[in-house]
């Protein structure tokens, strides 16, 4: 007689970038097993290919995952993790008025947003002529933020903030990122100047991320002390 089968239910919330509604599943034993065994290989391509899998075997919506943002994949993880491991995260945090006493806070991982800045845009001004219209890290980084184990080099800081570019925008021409090779498009970034590389940065420092704010009481000093928490990483690193 063959073994029992089990139901797997399913959940849904909104996609971030879209607000389109999405089905997913929990992720199954078998999947996680495949994606710690990837961790501990330190392979990065080891780790993406199981990620991918991941997210393509739990999400029952149609989707494509690699061309997701990555605070949509940020989102989409933490929703899945939460569902298949628990919806309440455990944290000690210090309390920030003395340094020293340590208090347990208990999340609610269904309470954590993809909060977008009021002032945020995809389009960064160079100057009077020049526009550049960003797009926003994908899958890739998602991985190396939250996965990798080692730090990115200032090359491959470089190299994603090219491959963030969609259009250049030079008065009426408009030259689409997708038609130049990287090199070209890391010697456009290594041709500005410091300010107008700065604001390039801004794009990212500022772009929608989960984020979590909340505050304890610390029991010594009756302090509030206030914390927030931002990116996947940050939840469970």
């Amino acid at each position: 007689m063959p073994l029992p089968k089990l139901e797997v239910p399913t959940y849904q919330c909104e996609l971030p970038s879209t607000g389109q509604t999405i089905k997913y599943r929990p992720f199954l034993v078998k999947e996680e097993k495949v994606l710690l065994v990837a961790m501990e290989s330190e392979d990065e391509q080891q780790i993406q290919q199981a990620i991918v899998d991941l997210l393509k075997g739990c999400i029952v919506s149609r989707l494509k995952v690699e061309k997701l943002a990555m605070f949509d994949l940020e989102y989409l993880f933490l929703m899945i993790r939460s569902k298949s491991v628990g919806e309440e995260l455990e944290l000690k945090v210090t309390c920030t008025d003395d340094n020293e006493t340590q208090v347990d806070v208990a999340i609610d991982l269904n309470e954590i947003k993809v909060v977008k800045p009021d002032d945020h845009s995809d389009s960064v001004y160079i100057n009077d002529d020049i526009t550049v219209k960003m797009k926003y890290p994908s899958l890739d980084q998602f991985i190396k933020n939250n996965f990798a184990q080692q730090e990115q080099s200032p090359d491959q800081v470089f190299e994603l903030i090219a491959d963030c570019i969609d259009q250049i925008i030079d008065g009426e021409d408009v030259y689409e990122a997708a038609n130049s090779s990287r090199k070209e498009l890391v010697g456009f970034l290594e041709s500005l100047t410091s300010k107008q590389f700065e604001s390039v940065q801004e794009f990212f420092s500022n772009m929608p991320k989960l984020t979590h704010t909340f505050s304890v009481i610390n029991p010594n000093t009756k302090a509030e002390c206030e914390y927030t928490l931002e990116g996947l990483a940050s939840f469970f690193g």
